[in-house]
């Protein structure tokens, strides 16, 4: 019994400590975070002496003193007073808490963009941890409706507390579901997509927009297929997945044909063969850059034009093709010259002087890096450079030097 009785007075005042060392921490914490001036309590001519709702007469009144407080507000901002700006700002919004969270979450929002903006970081934390209170305080009086939804996740995008805003898309999202109202849902589901991509959470945007995908073509929307489609293309290449990128690229070229989007082909074409140099499928790669010229040709748009011959040459360089390389290069050159880019022909033929240096053909070589030193000349650029190449070609080689006997 004795024993019994010691250990039950040892486990008391092993709770006693633990409460005052729970005490002490809280009272730490509530010092290292001093109480927001949007909780002190404040006092307006309007309101009732005694604890009543206000009267509309009483709401108008009060909504227009807050409207002038914050233009008086915004006015010292821009006359550079900030700190009398804001404490104008923490009495309006303290005050707008009277009129509801209907006036009070959109003025948080309003208020706490320009904190954000201004890196006012205590701010942004003390209006976000009202609104956290307010959506708390709702949901447990189940006051959380569909039509206050949309005021808490726009003041959440407003303080960029994204984490917030994405709970309360997704709870929107499921009351549109439920109530099957397919507008909203394409709509939130747009809207989740794009926060996801504002954090580069592309494993995570990419279920969301291959749905939006799904939706879209089911009612034959080739114009929203289409940007699906891109969303979906260049979020598979930031995660690597060239064959997932690649899929939606081509099924992206269909789209263009049918909406006669002609211009956006070419470039489409030379991110086509990227894709599949990715993969290791050399031979289609060929191909898309073949077609991207063409395509970008055919449309007057050399720029890119030349960008899908540089693709292919340098294809064919890499895998030891050289003759073909120089053929795309000499192809290249014509582009370049018609669309007067002086700096693409110097670099093309800086290309093609390498490439007749690995075949030991000097000569050509030679030719091919004086005319770059003359595009040089005329640019100001790099005349060095080309200067020590043909130096270098002219040199007679060093003999090596001859054993002693």
């Amino acid at each position: 019994m004795r024993t019994a009785f010691l250990f039950t007075k040892k486990i008391g005042w092993m709770l006693a400590l633990l409460l005052i060392l729970e005490g002490t921490i809280n009272k730490t914490i509530a010092q290292s975070y001093p109480a927001s001036p949007i909780d002190q309590p404040v006092t307006h001519p309007v309101l009732p002496k005694i604890n009543r709702p206000l009267s509309p007469l009483e709401r108008r009144l009060l909504r227009e003193s807050l409207d002038q407080m914050n233009a008086e507000a915004q006015a010292q901002l821009n006359a550079g007073n900030e700190p009398e700006a804001f404490n104008i700002w923490y009495k309006e919004l303290a005050l707008r808490r009277y009129l509801g969270i209907e006036e009070e979450i959109p003025a948080l929002g309003r208020v706490g963009a320009i904190a954000w903006n201004r890196d006012r970081t205590d701010d942004v934390r003390s209006f976000t941890q009202r609104i956290n209170t307010l959506q708390v305080d709702t949901e447990t009086k189940g006051q959380l409706t569909p039509e206050t939804l949309p005021i808490y996740a726009q003041a959440y995008q407003e303080l960029h507390s994204l984490d917030d805003s994405l709970d309360i898309y997704q709870k929107m999202l499921a009351n549109a579901r439920q109530s099957g109202d397919k507008v909203a849902e394409e709509e939130l589901l747009n809207k989740i997509g794009e926060l996801h991509l504002s954090r580069f959470e592309y494993p995570k945007a990419a279920p969301i927009y291959e749905e939006l995908l799904d939706i879209v073509q089911a009612r034959s929307d080739s114009l929203k297929e289409g940007i699906y489609l891109q969303k979906l293309a260049e979020i598979y290449r930031e995660i690597l997945q060239p064959a997932n990128s690649v899929k939606y690229k081509e099924e992206l070229v269909t789209n263009y044909l049918k909406n006669q989007q002609l211009q956006e082909l070419p470039n489409l074409k030379i991110s086509i063969g990227e894709d599949y140099e990715a993969l290791n499928q050399p031979e289609k790669a060929s191909q898309s850059y073949q077609e991207a010229y063409s395509l970008a040709w055919s449309l007057l748009q050399f720029g890119t034009a030349g960008q899908a011959l540089t693709k292919l040459g340098k294809l064919y360089e890499n895998s030891q093709q050289y003759d073909l390389a120089l053929q795309i290069y000499q192809e290249l050159i014509k582009v370049q010259q018609r669309g007067y880019d002086y700096y693409g022909l110097m670099g093309t033929y800086d290309l093609i002087g390498e490439i007749y240096l690995i075949q030991k053909n000097q000569p050509q070589a030679l030719n091919s890096f004086q005319k770059a030193l003359e595009l040089a000349k005329s640019i100001s650029y790099k005349e060095e450079y080309f200067t020590n190449k043909i130096v270098q070609i002219n040199s007679p080689p060093t003999p090596s030097p001859q054993p002693s006997p």
